[in-house]
């Protein structure tokens, strides 16, 4: 289990993170959403070790990494800007992984770079964005990591290669009990691999929850009404996006969600439907405060 508890991060003037906290169980796969420059880079920089912060800390299995940097070998961080030497090879690479992860997997390693179909002996510079993201996965998992974090990692790749990634990332989870948190702008491959996702917003957690209480949680109504109806009637609903097109209204409800359907029935609709809120749905309505103010960009 890894824990991020009270994690600050500034750059001179700029708070990138501001006491941002959650926690990630063994076997679970935690995304991160938000948009550019939310801090989701900056926060997995600061697990992996790169990036020391200000204030907070960050526990494996309860010790400190910054106070254990021995427990850094049990992590291994895939960034979304691949670097690697101009003579390197995988083969290369993997020794130089080996001396650094006591666990490193040469069997691992072979079958893995096997199933991918890659040359472990050729100039990794040579290989394309594509390709480097999948040397670095496959070194990734033949350090046999128990915590492993990806940024941006399915970025480059073609759908086969993504969908055997997503597979073998999986498996790996199950079988070693290891955790994963990954950052994407992809939320419908977010929604269909994590089983918990947090939304960053404005330094820190907007939303954290698991993915199957979200369609519980939060949904849209579209309601029908032989009677003349508006916002104002529907009072103690937390409305969101209320749009009212003729006799159609349509809107989300974030929170007590079947209490909102008892005070939309007490109505009398002629047509209530509700349907679940997709990822993309709830990262909209959780950003329309950041919003920017675009007439006053043109004059």
């Amino acid at each position: 289990m890894i824990e991020i508890n009270n994690i600050t991060k500034t750059f001179d003037d700029y708070t990138a993170i501001k006491d941002l906290s959650f926690t990630v169980g063994e076997s679970s796969l935690y995304g991160l959403v938000g948009y550019n420059g939310a801090g989701k880079t900056t926060l997995l920089k600061i697990i992996a070790g790169v990036y020391l912060p200000d204030s907070g800390d960050v526990k494996l299995n309860g010790k400190s990494l910054f106070k254990h940097p021995e427990l850094k070998t049990e992590l291994f961080y895939v960034p979304d800007d691949i670097y690697f030497g101009l003579g390197s090879s995988m083969n290369s690479m993997a020794k130089y992984y080996k001396g650094f992860h006591p666990n490193f997997c040469m069997e691992t390693f072979k079958k893995l770079t096997e199933l991918f179909g890659l040359d472990p002996k050729k100039k990794l510079i040579g290989f394309s964005k594509g390709m480097q993201r999948q040397a670095e996965m496959i070194l990734g998992l033949s350090c046999l990591p128990k915590v492993i974090l990806l940024d941006e990692s399915f970025d480059g790749l073609d759908p086969a290669k993504r969908n055997l990634t997503k597979k073998i990332l999986l498996d790996y989870m199950a079988e070693k009990d290891c955790s994963i948190i990954i950052s994407s702008h992809n939320l419908h491959e977010l929604a269909d691999m994590c089983d918990h996702i947090a939304l960053i917003n404005g330094q820190t957690i907007a939303m954290n929850c698991a993915v199957d209480d979200m369609n519980g949680s939060r949904c849209k109504f579209r309601l029908a009404f032989a009677q003349e109806v508006d916002k104002a009637d529907f009072d103690g609903i937390n409305v969101k996006n209320f749009k009212k097109d003729g006799k159609i209204i349509t809107f989300t409800v974030s929170e007590n969600v079947e209490e909102a359907e008892r005070v939309i029935q007490s109505l009398n609709p002629v047509l209530c439907e509700r349907f679940p809120l997709s990822l993309e749905e709830i990262f909209l309505e959780e950003m329309e405060d950041t919003n920017y103010e675009f007439e006053k960009i043109f004059f």
